[in-house]
């Protein structure tokens, strides 16, 4: 067992139970770039401060690299008695250059150090995330204007309401992924905040230049309160918020895809790569990967609840419950990577059966609404054009017609504004193209939501670039 690096308060060595159950380096380890990258900012930073000497700097920089290449041939071994990757690197650190290394600490603590990691790692998380949800959207928009001229029936209550454009539900979710990327955008300005500096709780008595440290490490903002500084976990419950939200959009298209696929539906069939078969019924062909996503989903709502229930009650400023920020804020954004790069892959190999979707379109009297505008445009109020319809529409199912097979007296009889101009609006693409408001299904209002979407993606793609 190693010796701590804080054991000079202490008698006794930690008991081993405690060992393991303080431990949190056999899941912060993954953090060991962001460690030294921030170590050799700070390290940087208090030479330029004349703190430490640049020689002293040389030598802890050049250390620092070489562990890194350690840890990243897997030659440096990592125990729980090192309790975590800082005080790991640390204790490394003075094995190679000796009690040079402990300079390093000089000026922070690691209260300040852990958020400083977690800060950059999320950096890098929110900017593939932002990258792979403009995958996913250019995939929505590809589909959508691929299918332009589809028709099926939109639902409200998973009951047939109105037919609508596949393009249109398709943009709806583009919708929602859009706003994802701006939420995600936004957590981004707040997690991009340099908390070094700050160290235990109170910030320290060097003259440290922590506008410095926060260049060195692109940092376009620093902490304004130290106490804050080292307690806020509030850019990780905002990732993890946005993170949830997004699962949910995920979700629920994970849900109309298996809806979509079965036999009742038959609107699609999934690709053969993203499904798996039965161990006992040698037709089944299940649709595994949107039913894993829609699960998956219940694991990143748990991980921002258990956060929350961790956060909720701490003083400040640094508590040791704040250790257990980590690991569901790294379960969420692996799922969560994972599941979005899987569904952009899985959505352009969905084969759409455009045909069954526009006899289904059809059914459920998705027209009657048509109906009902013909008569207000003839000067009938709403509601009494409403009843009429509804009292055609129960006409019909006794009768086992469609609206469009019922003759022009027929309707007089239920009120007499209809006249012969009235078969014109009960077609599908009547229907759909008269729908022109703003965010409307009609294709001329689809085509400009994609063309908008178009160069929305091609900015946001510019803006990566550069």
């Amino acid at each position: 067992m190693s010796e701590k690096l804080w054991q000079g308060r202490f008698e006794q060595p930690t008991d081993k139970i405690v060992e393991g159950y303080t431990a949190s380096i056999q899941f912060d380890s993954r953090l060991y770039r962001y460690d030294i990258e921030g170590s050799i900012a700070h390290c940087r930073m208090l030479a330029e401060c004349r703190i430490i000497s640049h020689e002293e700097a040389s030598r802890i920089v050049e250390g620092l690299g070489e562990i890194q290449r350690e840890i990243e041939r897997g030659s440096l071994v990592l125990d729980a008695s090192q309790e975590d990757i800082h005080m790991a690197i640390e204790q490394r650190l003075m094995q190679k250059i000796g009690e040079t290394g402990g300079k390093l600490h000089t000026a922070r603590s690691r209260n300040d150090q852990i958020c400083l990691d977690m800060r950059l790692y999320l950096r890098d998380v929110l900017t593939l995330t932002g990258t792979q949800l403009l995958d996913l959207e250019l995939a929505l928009v590809t589909l959508a204007e691929t299918h332009l001229g589809t028709v099926l029936p939109g639902f409200t209550h998973l009951q047939h309401a109105q037919p609508v454009l596949l393009s249109h539900h398709l943009m709806a979710y583009y919708e929602m992924f859009r706003r994802d990327h701006q939420r995600f955008s936004e957590c981004l300005k707040r997690t991009n905040v340099l908390p070094l500096g700050s160290a235990a709780l109170a910030g320290t008595t060097f003259p440290i230049d922590m506008e410095k440290t926060a260049a060195l490490l692109n940092f376009p903002a620093v902490v304004r309160n130290s106490l804050d500084a080292v307690s806020d976990r509030d850019y990780l419950l905002e990732f993890l918020a946005a993170a949830a939200i997004a699962m949910m959009h995920v979700s629920r298209l994970a849900e109309e895809l298996i809806l979509w696929s079965s036999s009742e539906f038959k609107f699609i069939d999934i690709s053969d790569a993203f499904c798996t078969g039965s161990s006992i019924m040698p037709q089944k062909k299940n649709p595994d990967v949107p039913e894993l996503m829609r699960g998956k989903t219940g694991r990143v709502y748990g991980n921002l609840i258990a956060l929350l229930t961790t956060t909720k009650a701490l003083p400040l400023a640094y508590n040791r419950d704040l250790q257990e920020d980590k690991e569901p804020v790294f379960d969420t954004a692996d799922t969560l990577f994972a599941t979005l790069r899987l569904l952009t892959k899985l959505l352009p190999e969905i084969e759409f059966h455009t045909e069954r979707m526009r006899t289904m379109a059809e059914a459920g009297f998705t027209l009657a609404t048509e109906l009902a505008d013909y008569l207000v445009r003839k000067g009938v109020p709403f509601r009494r054009a409403h009843h009429a319809v509804g009292q055609i529409v129960h006409h019909c199912i006794e009768g086992g017609k469609a609206l469009h097979q019922c003759q022009l007296d027929e309707l007089k009889g239920f009120h007499k504004a209809f006249d012969a101009d009235v078969f014109d609006c009960l077609t599908l693409e009547s229907a759909v193209d008269r729908r022109q408001s703003i965010g409307g299904t009609a294709t001329v209002r689809v085509q400009q939501a994609i063309e908008e979407a178009r160069s929305e993606l091609a900015a946001k793609r510019t803006r990566l670039d550069g």
